[in-house]
Parts: C-alpha cells; structure tokens; sequence
C-alpha cells in the first residue's frame, strides 16, 4: 500500500514571517513549537497531512554527522545556509523499523531510525505529549531533496479538527513537485520511496501526488493546494496583498513571493 504524503517541510530563515504569510493566505497556523535540538516550527494542518514551517533558532548548534537527529536537524541547517523553502518531503508510515528495512532493500536508506517526543498545544492552550519515529530515505543525485517516513505514535494527540478548518478552504496538498534532469531516475526513487506505481512523470501516493519535471534544480520546487472553491482563496490573496496569477482554473504565486516554494491553488476534483 503507498505511503501517503504526511508532511511537507518549508524552511525560512524567518519563521515568524513565514507563519504571518500562511495566515496572509488563508491558513490557521498553530503555536510555536520547539524541538530540543533547536529547530523551531508552526503546523498548518489538513486532514492527515500538514505543513511543516521550520527555522533554527538563534544560536543553533549543528550536530555531528554521525548523530541520529543529523539527517533532520543537520539538514535543515543546512537547507537554510544556501536557501529557503520546500526542503523535505515526508510520507506516512505505519511502521518505520519496517519502511527502513524496505529502503535499505531498495539501496536508498540513509542509517538509523530517529526517535523523539515533544509537547504539543490543544486549541485551548493544554499541553499534550506527542511522539515520532522517522526513517529516511537518499537520491543520490540529489542531496538537497530530504525524504523520510514518519510513524507517530500518539496521532490522537496531534491530529486536531480544529485546525483544519481554513479562511481559504483549502483541504490538502493535491501534489508536490520536484525537478530533476533525469526523470528516470526519480521516478524509479519516488516508486520505492512511497511504495506507490509511477505513472510516467507522476507518482499518486493515495495522499498527493509527486509530479517530475525536467530541469536543473534537483529539489521540491511548488506545492499545489487543493479547495472546493477558489473564491475564498482569491478574496485571501488580495485581503493579504500578496502577489498572485488568476488563470481562472488556478492561482499561482511565485517562488520570490513564497518564501522560496511556488504555491498555486486548484479545485479538486
């Protein structure tokens, strides 16, 4: 069964920015969370999957190469001394112990799984206790792409219908891209990253979709949103000055305006 995509990390260098112009857009944004190694973030949820915003925090230490938390916490760091933007792309996972024997099947495991737990916030302001193991997965072709799984092991605690509901009325991420100057080859990765079919450029996870297009960069490139009206969204974009196209069908905005991702808006279908 495909691994549906469960998250989706946009880094920026300012994290309180980047979190004012989700809301700009129409999204609710959660509190501010902190992670113990120094990465800060805000959660845009949907149902099943999320946005990750994410920042280090002033005076953020680097951890060793070797150390579990380096292929997320390193990679972030990373991410954000030559860029910002869609950094990582993260899929469900029922059993990561499981989906990390299967990438090492593969030849795309990266070493060791990576436990942690935090404390996260209810919409009235109450503490829970949420928990996470990941395993990830490496192109070498491209070493800005990060991808892992991700099994939470409190989901009852994360997942929230509160704060899924948006001004814009967007419902989930509808697809991702990544550009790559060898579809081949990152078809064939996508395959056993997600478990899912390639259907020629495009790769259906069951939750979004992953679509190829030809080119240099080598990393996620845009997010597409998906919302049974457009209006709303519309009204948010122009509510929140922020700079779009309006094809009819769609509203795009540009990399330079987004923090690094371009972002468009559709009606699902």
């Amino acid at each position: 069964m495909p691994r549906g995509i469960d998250h989706l990390v946009l880094t920026a260098h300012d994290l309180e920015a980047q979190a004012n112009f989700y809301r700009r857009l129409g999204f609710t944004v959660g509190a501010q969370n902190r992670h113990s190694w120094g990465t800060l973030n805000h959660i845009v949820q949907f149902p099943g999957t999320f946005l990750e915003l994410i920042t280090t925090e002033p005076g953020f230490v680097a951890p060793t190469a070797d150390a579990p938390v380096a292929n997320f916490a390193g990679f972030i760091a990373n991410d954000l001394a030559h860029r910002e933007g869609l950094a990582m792309l993260v899929l469900e996972s029922k059993n990561a112990k499981a989906d990390l024997d299967a990438f090492k099947a593969a030849h795309i495991a990266k070493p060791d799984l990576f436990f942690f737990e935090r404390k996260g916030k209810r919409p009235d302001g109450s503490d829970v206790h949420v928990a996470f193991t990941l395993a990830f997965a490496h192109m070498a072709d491209a070493p800005n792409a990060g991808c892992f799984v991700c099994q939470q092991h409190y989901p009852e605690n994360f997942w929230n219908p509160a704060f899924q509901k948006h001004a814009n009325g967007v419902t989930g991420v509808a697809a991702i891209t990544f550009e790559t100057s060898d579809i081949n080859v990152a078809r064939r990765f996508f395959a056993d990253f997600s478990g899912a079919t390639a259907n020629e450029a495009r790769i259906d996870t069951g939750r979004g979709a992953i679509e190829l297009h030809h080119g240099t960069a080598q990393r996620f490139t845009g997010v597409r949103f998906a919302c049974p009206d457009l209006d709303p969204v519309r009204r948010a974009l122009i509510e929140g000055h922020i700079t779009f196209a309006d094809d009819g069908d769609r509203l795009s905005i540009p990399p330079e305006h987004a923090f690094g991702t371009s972002l468009a808006f559709e009606v699902s279908a």
